[in-house]
């Protein structure tokens, strides 16, 4: 019973942790400017995050090796260097794009000085990873990030033409009506990214290392991976549902955060609002978490240093400095008065360009035999592998130059 319990949590953790403020801000998007056509993306990004997130789980439990510890060894001391810099400069940004998305939701429940709520925010935030273990953060944060699931009945509530949104699972061209397709492809790799960003495979390998699984804990991995992401997917496309039915008819384009939670009330009324609103809250703000805690996660694991939340801070100095560190240089770029919209669509493109070097050592490590015994990739999944980073690897080329054509998104 405790092991079905523990499944359960682990599902619905992964569900609720898994949107955060990029998804919000693409999938609104690709729904306000795209209607339906955008879904197949979703798809798309749900197996590739399933697939990866599996395969680092499973080098954790049967290794007991991190996603850092692996980029530093396969590809050596230098390339992997340039990777930590690189992803914790996304990390950084995205967790600036989060605080700026708690600060948000805060100063519509208390309104008052967006700086103030911010540092309010953060040091919330900051606080509440001091205290709680890394099982209870996943918890709070996952299952009250439940929340969103307020969007999908707002998707269904909206009425949309069912015929065109399964047609939208197939991959089209836009019609003549909408924007262009050099701001269609922008965010098709907008959204692609947002759903594979590198912190959600750090996050997710530490923390099979965290709880302390060994190959007798693939199962509950692999299941957590799969069910937990399908269903995130699954709340994805019912935010493009909810853009294309709700912003789209209207011409409107929401470009901050306080328009997302509309798409929830609009149909809903009070409730959709104040669900939307808790939801966004702790789904935004355990992706900060998230961010902060992986980037505390790659400076230790790249030098070797003691990590992880099942030892005091004390046991973890670097460890424990690199996270609040984290915390810190995020609130100084959310306090320049950028919009968090902005921030994270810099963080996502960027994130991009990171991805191929950071996917590529756990594709090669999971197919290794040697290392990985009978637990190495069956055919499928190293066929499926190297597929999604082939396209991992198109995506990180076009993704800078699709931002300067387009003006991130605008035409």
């Amino acid at each position: 019973m405790s092991s079905v319990l523990e499944l359960a949590l682990g599902i619905m953790t992964a569900l609720g942790g898994s949107v955060d403020i990029s998804q919000l801000v693409f999938a609104i998007g690709a729904g306000a400017k795209f209607e339906y056509l955008l879904l197949w993306v979703v798809v798309l990004g749900t197996i590739g995050i399933a697939l990866y997130s599996e395969m680092s789980g499973r080098i954790s439990a049967v290794l007991k090796e991190p996603t850092f510890e692996i980029v530093r060894t396969r590809l050596g001391w230098g390339p992997a260097f340039g990777i930590l810099v690189a992803s914790n400069i996304v990390n950084v940004l995205t967790c600036a794009a989060e605080l700026g998305g708690v600060a948000v939701i805060l100063q519509m429940l208390v309104p008052t000085n967006y700086r103030l709520m911010l540092l309010a925010g953060t040091t919330l935030l900051l606080v509440t990873v001091f205290v709680l273990r890394f099982k209870w953060i996943e918890r709070v944060f996952g299952l009250m990030g439940l929340g969103l699931i307020v969007y999908a009945v707002a998707a269904v509530s909206l009425e949309p033409d069912w015929s065109e949104v399964a047609r939208g699972l197939l991959p089209q061209l836009p019609a003549s009506a909408m924007p262009g397709t050099s701001v269609y492809f922008y965010y098709v790799v907008g959204l692609f990214s947002s759903m594979v960003m590198p912190y959600q495979v750090h996050f997710y390998s530490s923390g099979g290392i965290e709880d302390d699984w060994t190959p007798k804990d693939l199962p509950i991995n692999k299941v957590t991976a799969g069910v937990g992401y399908l269903l995130g997917g699954v709340l994805t496309m019912a935010l493009i549902v909810v853009g294309g039915a709700l912003y789209l008819p209207q011409g409107l384009d929401p470009q901050r955060l306080s328009s997302t939670i509309f798409g929830a009330s609009v149909p809903l009324g009070r409730v959709g609002f104040v669900l939307a609103l808790i939801g966004i809250f702790f789904a935004v703000g355990g992706a900060a978490v998230e961010t902060a805690l992986a980037t505390g996660y790659n400076f230790a694991q790249f030098f070797r240093f003691p990590w992880g939340k099942r030892l005091k801070p004390g046991e973890v100095p670097l460890f424990t400095l690199c996270w609040m560190g984290a915390f810190v240089l995020s609130l100084a770029i959310a306090s320049s008065g950028a919009n968090p919209v902005e921030i994270v669509e810099y963080s996502v493109v960027f994130a991009v360009v990171v991805l191929p070097l950071t996917y590529y050592p756990i594709l090669r490590l999971a197919d290794d035999k040697n290392m990985m015994g009978k637990h190495v990739n069956s055919p499928v999944i190293r066929v499926l592998g190297w597929v999604y980073l082939g396209l991992i690897c198109v995506a990180a080329a076009a993704a800078v130059p699709l931002m300067i054509i387009t003006h991130m998104g605008q035409g």
